[in-house]
């Protein structure tokens, strides 16, 4: 860091002493600078070949990047600053060379000086190469965000956006023009005139920019549905598994919110950037040929700002993506804490819940307080860094009008189109900051859009009459939640078994004993690592997934309802379904009279899943969903518990006609008696099988277990 410093004063150095040079030369000799501007260019291309030999020779070879950027400036401000005075100057005449003022050369030094700080320091990160990749991934991520809007109509809002912004830019043009036109001595017809181009332009403006602002958010709401539509498609295809690593408030979250804000990013982000950018340039072009030096000292604000607004940027970002963190954590807070309010009230746990969701707010609150007292500190610094500009503006302002180079008029045009101008480039860089950082949330949406599913694809096996003769061959299975884990228990140890079409087979023993993952392999919901599955010879995969659901019916022991009425929930999922099979299903498990005594009959309402029905009447829905399916292979994972004795009865009467093949899971000695085989498993393994009697006659584990596990 010493050696750079020192590098840098002696390159100061040598460019003031040639600089003074060149001046004194110039006073000497009383002449214009041989060769004009090419000459000029020439001498600050000898310049810097002197400064670099220097730079190299101190740091004994290539000099650093920032020494490079140091001397390249150095080398060409001069040039490009006599020729931009030469381009904006009115008089039509030769290049004269600079004045012969010495004070130009320390004071274009220390400018260079300043603006290297700047860049260096504010707007220059020496990261941003390393990031380079990131940045072409962004690219890429807002490029295919882009394709999602082919179906709108974004050509014609740009189009309105472009014509708006340049009606909406050059109207202080003319209201400059029309006070101008005040005068006594102007035409009355030139005044009508001005006036009447200014008014026609002033409705182009409003008109351009009202259908612009509509056809933004048109595109800003068909994005947003179709986005919501895909991610939302894409979620349901994932695997078990998917759903447990990723809680539901924060998929909700991302569905949601995260989607909102793409959808903003692109729509109105992008019609403010393009617009502003737009606009930006048209009125630089017009505020150069009103008063260039008040040009100048106008733009001068943008790299001050830009210092600030940048560093404030890098900040947000990292606030904001905390405070969608906490968010998600809220939102999942509060659908466990609802959706599991019968536990926390039966253990008088509200409080606690209360204190996790202050603890929450209070997280939140605190990220907020945080990026509010940055965002006021960044607000005071930049009023500061206007009023600065302000102050010296109207100085120069005032010169020039003495000097007779500015009207009243103009000075008025000028002063209509800095504010915008003002405004303008704090929405690029505000524009610029959001988009930025919405670049993680996109990323994640996408991440989700791009997953594929971790399990077989279904095939599109769908016979005519299926059996129903399942057998498990030597399977293997470990939940993935807990393959990462060394210790891990295998769930099923090469289980191999035989359900039997058109007949009972009883799965018993005690809790862990792998009972619950041999009916989540048949759902499907997981795949096993090792051995396979399979209906009527054939594996589960290969089956259409649809067909399969509706063959193979599933009612567990806590069946999930959703919001609507009790006919809703039992033709769930079904394109057709007719009334009467409904009632003659409910007759047969003795349901109906349950039914009849609500008041809306079908038509009442559940509740939220469920909650305004018994569980009782809960169970009964589920196995209605299964029957009206009529399904070949039917599996009830503790699905009669909450029923009474004649029901059971009726319902497994029901299940075991029309030859279907029927699983059952129960802890009740009367439904395993009545198995025509029954599977005791342990450990993940496969103890005992047979009969009832059998069983009875080893004493082994099922009879030691028998009045723990089959107590009526």
């Amino acid at each position: 860091m010493k050696e750079l410093t020192t590098c840098v004063l002696s390159v100061l150095l040598l460019d003031l002493t040639l600089g003074w040079t060149y001046w004194i030369a110039l006073l000497l000799l009383k002449s214009p600078i041989s060769g004009g501007l090419g000459g000029l260019w020439a001498l600050g291309a000898v310049n810097y070949m002197c400064l670099y030999y220097l730079s190299s020779a101190l740091t004994g070879g290539k000099p650093e990047p920032v020494l490079r950027r140091l001397v390249f400036l150095l080398c060409l401000l001069g040039p490009v600053l006599e020729t931009g005075q030469m381009l904006m100057s009115k008089a039509d005449r030769a290049y004269m060379g600079p004045p012969p003022d010495l004070t130009r050369v320390p004071l274009s030094t220390v400018a260079t000086l300043l603006a290297c700080v700047i860049w260096e320091k504010g707007l220059y990160d020496e990261k941003s190469a390393k990031r380079k990749p990131q940045i072409q991934g962004a690219r890429e991520r807002f490029g295919r965000l882009l394709q999602f809007f082919k179906p709108d109509v974004l050509c014609l809002a740009f189009s309105a956006l472009i014509v708006g912004a340049v009606c909406d830019t050059v109207i202080p043009l003319y209201q400059g023009n029309v006070i101008d036109m005040l005068k006594a001595s102007m035409v009355e017809t030139n005044l009508r005139y001005a006036i009447a181009t200014l008014a026609c332009v002033s409705l182009g403006s409003a008109m351009f920019s009202g259908v612009r602002g509509g056809l933004f958010m048109f595109s800003l709401a068909r994005l947003n549905r179709r986005l919501k539509h895909i991610l939302f498609h894409t979620l349901l295809q994932q695997e078990i598994h998917f759903f447990e690593e990723n809680n539901a408030g924060e998929l909700s979250s991302r569905l949601h919110s995260d989607v909102d804000r793409m959808g903003r990013t692109v729509a109105l982000n992008a019609n403010v950037l393009v617009r502003s950018t737009f606009k930006t340039c048209l009125m630089l072009v017009l505020m150069v040929q009103l008063s260039w030096e008040l040009t100048l000292l106008t733009v001068l604000e943008m790299p001050l700002l830009g210092l600030v607004q940048n560093r404030y940027t890098t900040k947000s970002t990292e606030l904001k993506e905390q405070i969608q963190s906490h968010h998600a954590e809220i939102s999942a807070l509060v659908l466990q804490s609802v959706s599991g309010i019968e536990t926390v009230r039966s253990f008088n746990a509200e409080k606690v819940e209360i204190k996790r969701y202050q603890a929450a707010l209070d997280k939140l609150c605190g990220v907020k307080r945080q990026r509010g007292i940055y965002s006021s500190i960044y607000c005071l610094i930049r009023r500061m860094v206007s009023l600065m500009i302000k102050i010296f503006f109207f100085v120069l302002a005032r010169r020039l009008i003495l000097s007779n180079q500015l009207s009243i008029g103009c000075l008025v045009s000028f002063l209509l189109y800095q504010k915008p101008m003002s405004n303008n480039l704090r929405e690029i860089m505000n524009g610029y900051g959001e988009t930025k950082s919405t670049v993680g949330v996109i990323s994640k949406v996408f991440s989700y859009l791009d997953r594929n599913p971790k399990c077989q694809t279904a095939g599109d096996l769908a016979p005519e009459k299926l059996e129903g003769r399942i057998v498990f061959e030597n399977v293997s299975f470990t939940y993935p939640s807990k393959s990462s884990e060394k210790t891990a228990p295998t769930a099923l140890r090469s289980v191999s078994m035989e359900l039997r079409a058109g007949q009972m087979t009883a799965l018993v023993g005690p809790s862990g004993s792998g009972k619950t993952t041999c009916v989540s392999l048949l759902k499907r919901l997981y795949e096993p690592q090792e051995g396979q599955i399979l209906l009527d010879g054939q594996p589960l995969h290969k089956y259409e997934l649809k067909y399969l659901h509706n063959k193979m019916a599933v009612v567990s022991q806590n069946p999930v309802l959703f919001c609507g009425s009790i006919k809703y929930n039992i033709e769930y999922g079904l394109k057709e379904s007719n009334i009467d099979q409904v009632r003659e299903a409910a007759k047969r498990i003795n349901a109906e009279s349950f039914v009849s005594e609500l008041d809306r009959g079908y038509d009442t309402d559940v509740g939220e899943a469920g909650g305004k029905l018994s569980e009782g009447l809960k169970q009964s829905i589920a196995i209605l969903r299964a029957l009206v399916r009529d399904p070949q292979v039917i599996i009830l994972d503790e699905a009669t518990s909450k029923l009474d004795v004649l029901a059971q009865h009726a319902v497994l009467g029901e299940v075991l006609s029309a030859g279907r093949t029927v699983l059952v899971v129960a802890h009740q000695l009367k439904t395993v008696e009545k198995a025509d085989h029954i599977i005791f498993l342990e450990n993940g393994e496969i103890i005992e099988e047979g009969t009832h009697q059998d069983l009875m006659d080893k004493r082994g584990r099922y009879y030691s277990l028998k009045e723990d596990l089959f107590k009526t």
